[in-house]
């Protein structure tokens, strides 16, 4: 059952984030990657409504949370999982950890990207 409430959920966020690509290049022509911040802010928002509003007050199961957070917000933006650990590590007074997450990230997957375009 867990493995179809990600495979479900991660349908439909994926589904989203190309909707919300059509909305965003027929409504805001521009050179901006509105599309990406706009599916990283939202899938933000549900993530953290989810785990910090809805889970406990509902007693949720961890179907739910999988449906949720990995399928949904997996398919829809992984920045938010991304944002969400981190935010996590501050919360737990980690903050070398969580700058060194953010840096690491970042950094590795600007290098590969590099490295790929370089030798294309």
């Amino acid at each position: 059952m867990n493995l179809v409430a990600i495979f479900i959920g991660g349908g439909l966020g994926s589904l989203c984030r190309y909707g919300l690509g059509k909305l965003s290049s027929t409504y805001l022509a521009s050179t901006f990657a509105y599309a990406t911040l706009f599916s990283n802010l939202f899938s933000t928002l549900v993530l953290a409504t989810f785990v910090y509003l809805l889970q406990d007050k509902f007693g949720l199961s961890n179907t739910w949370k999988l449906f949720v957070v990995t399928g949904f917000c997996g398919g829809f933006s992984t920045f938010s999982t991304f944002s969400f650990e981190t935010f996590e590590l501050l919360k737990n007074g980690q903050i070398v950890m969580a700058v060194f997450n953010v840096f690491l990230s970042i950094l590795c997957c600007l290098f590969i990207l590099y490295i790929l375009y370089k030798n294309q």
